[in-house]
């Protein structure tokens, strides 16, 4: 399913700004960040926001949307207009943040629950007293009476810059991610008139888009809408058949030695998969709402500072996690939708390096979602938008075209064929499977009339092949007219027919023990009038493995981020090493001292001062005087 087109939001101009304010933006831009340039719409938005006007930006993961606020929020606070609050879902985000912030020698501080009342009122003090240029702090908090006593004291000053709203989506109930919270924040625009806003997400369809605009009363926000293509990652999806097996595979083959991202749905299941990889010497370890808070935390820290760790996780972890060297993100099970699919993700290659996003799924996935749907307390509208979200993904699994080209158009994004996703590197075959749909459904028809009850999946397969297993002969069924009708079709093709099938709607699971049964529609297929085109399913390892025998480098033989001779590659070894040293030094994750594009540049250009050194992307004024004069000694060493 393509979501509909969006709906209009209106675009407003920009505010009127002084004639030199993009030099201002670009000198804060290379001067605090180290960039030489903004990127796609960033100058656009930091322009309109900047100056005082109000936008809604959706860009992707790795796109560069905290810059779309950080650097207003400096511009306004260089121009007298006081602190940024920015409102963010998460904790982890807002260390993230403020962290990489002070290394750019940037004013910026958090207020959450981790902070004790001293800390707290310090950093109450400071932003009263006009010392911070952005200020952290989740939605519950900012409309606490307390918090927003302080904005009145600021705003009667005029020393409230503005508001961003990042991962706006949340606002959204039709979203993947609807906090309820992030309701009441339409008050600050009640409250603070004045004050621009800015509200950010990587994800959101049309329904979502339209519901942000409404309940953050955003209908005068310039729109801002950046590609949603992230030509760096690889897309991998394959039939579920031993998935521990094919994980270790995919790992061993494509990521050894790599920090990523495994995610699962059930907290049972990360504990059990991260202990298992841990037994296969796999660095890896679980993070889950049911772990402790102190685990939680020294398990994120540890995935964000050391290198080549595999965080197996629920969709509780990753909003907001900055961390750029994430080389893959896979998925265990099937999330609910391609918003979902697409922000987790996202989360692998944010420093622009290749990255992959491999997912294995099959049967019971797809069953386990539809009754998540049809069992919840939602009413029939939801469900219904629910439901076709999930057909949207379920195509995009099924699909034997390119995936780049079907997740874009989900999101009303034209494409062509991306050469760098499962399909095009190996394109499937495909096989016509009407009339084995036809049989499946006369099988399960047969199992209704003989003795009125269901039964599951595996029973089907193996009365459609004629297998004799004592299942098959307690219940007769040997004796059906259909046994044995299938038996030209291998196990694996009979379960993408099922895994279609119930995707289409024409079949559904019910009960405790996932008996099929016949929908109306299924009348169609059976008459002839619904045609099925299918992948064939390629066998377990070829499917995992085929990136690797179709070009992609493994681990040994991987290009490093920029074309390097041996001199240039030993110098970037030894500036990761003192990268490593320093991070530690700092208390700080390695890519907030510098991120390993900026230590393959260094490698490659090699410069011998500090005014060459400052003309390297990634290094802004404060890292030039915090890290230049060592980073000099590397390169001449």
């Amino acid at each position: 399913m393509q979501a509909a087109a969006p709906a209009a939001v209106p675009r407003a101009a920009a505010p009127a700004a002084p004639a030199d304010s993009d030099a201002a933006a670009l000198q804060v831009l290379h001067e605090v960040f180290g960039y030489p340039a903004f990127r796609g719409a960033q100058q656009a938005i930091v322009g309109q926001v900047a100056a005082g006007g109000d936008a809604l930006v959706l860009m992707p993961t790795g796109g560069g949307k905290s810059l779309c606020y950080q650097v207003p929020a400096i511009l306004r606070h260089r121009a007298g207009r006081g602190a940024t609050v920015v409102v963010s879902p998460l904790i982890a985000l807002m260390h993230d943040q403020v962290g990489a912030l002070a290394e750019l020698g940037v004013a910026a501080a958090f207020l959450n629950s981790t902070l004790d009342g001293d800390e707290a009122r310090r950093v109450e003090r400071d932003l009263l007293a006009g010392r911070l240029v952005l200020l952290y702090a989740a939605p519950e908090r900012v409309l606490t009476p307390r918090f927003l006593a302080m904005l009145d004291s600021l705003d009667e000053r005029g020393k409230l810059a503005l508001f961003a709203i990042d991962e706006a989506h949340c606002v959204s109930q039709w979203g993947h991610d609807f906090r309820a919270e992030y309701l009441g924040l339409s008050a600050l625009h009640e409250r603070y008139p004045e004050v621009p806003r800015i509200a950010l997400t990587a994800t959101a369809d049309a329904h979502t888009r339209a519901d942000i605009v409404q309940r953050l009363a955003l209908e005068g926000a310039r729109l801002f809408v950046s590609s949603f293509d992230r030509p760096n990652i690889r897309y991998t999806i394959v039939e579920k058949t031993d998935p521990k097996a094919q994980l270790l595979r995919f790992l061993r083959d494509e990521h050894e030695g790599d920090a990523g991202i495994v995610y699962c749905q059930s907290r049972r299941k990360v504990d059990e998969t991260a202990a298992w990889l841990a037994a296969q010497d796999i660095p890896a370890l679980p993070y889950h709402a049911g772990l402790e808070a102190g685990t939680r935390r020294r398990h994120q820290d540890r995935f964000l500072r050391e290198e080549g760790l595999v965080m197996v996780a629920t969709i509780a972890f990753g909003m907001g996690i900055d961390k750029p060297d994430v080389r893959f993100v896979a998925h265990l099970d099937l999330p609910k939708n391609i918003e979902g699919y697409y922000q987790e993700t996202g989360r692998a290659g944010r420093d622009g390096l290749p990255a992959d996003a491999w997912m294995a799924y099959g049967l019971a996935d797809v069953v386990n979602q539809r009754r998540m749907i049809d069992d919840s307390e939602a009413d029939e509208t939801f469900k219904r938008l629910q439901r076709g979200k999930l057909d949207a993904l379920l195509a995009l699994a099924e699909a034997h075209d390119c995936r780049r080209v079907r997740l874009l158009a989900y999101f009303g994004e034209p494409s062509e064929p991306c050469g760098n996703c499962d399909n095009c590197l190996q394109p499937p075959a495909t096989w016509d499977a009407t009339e084995a749909a036809r049989k499946a459904l006369s099988c399960i028809y047969r199992f209704r009339q003989h003795g009125g009850s269901g039964f599951g999946a595996g029973q089907l397969v193996d009365v459609l092949r004629g297998k004799t297993t004592d299942k098959v002969r307690q219940h007769g069924h040997e004796r059906l007219s259909t046994f044995g009708i299938g038996a030209d079709v291998s196990e694996a093709q009979w379960r993408g027919v099922l895994r279609q099938l119930i995707a289409l709607g024409h079949v559904y699971a019910e009960g405790e023990w996932n008996t099929l049964a016949l929908a109306d529609s299924a009348r169609a297929v059976l008459r002839g009038e619904v045609t099925l085109e299918l992948r064939v399913p390629s066998d377990a390892r070829r499917a995992a493995g085929s990136a690797r025998r179709t070009g992609k480098a493994g681990k040994a033989d991987k290009p490093p981020p920029l074309p390097l001779d041996d001199a240039a590659t030993a110098r970037f070894a030894a500036l990761k090493t003192w990268r490593a040293e320093a991070a530690r030094a700092h208390n700080l994750p390695a890519y907030v001292v510098c991120h390993d594009a900026t230590l393959a540049e260094l490698a490659r250009a090699r410069p011998a001062t500090l005014d060459a050194l400052a003309g390297i992307s990634g290094v802004g004024s404060k890292k030039l005087d915090a890290y230049g004069e060592a980073i000099l000694q590397v390169l001449a060493g």
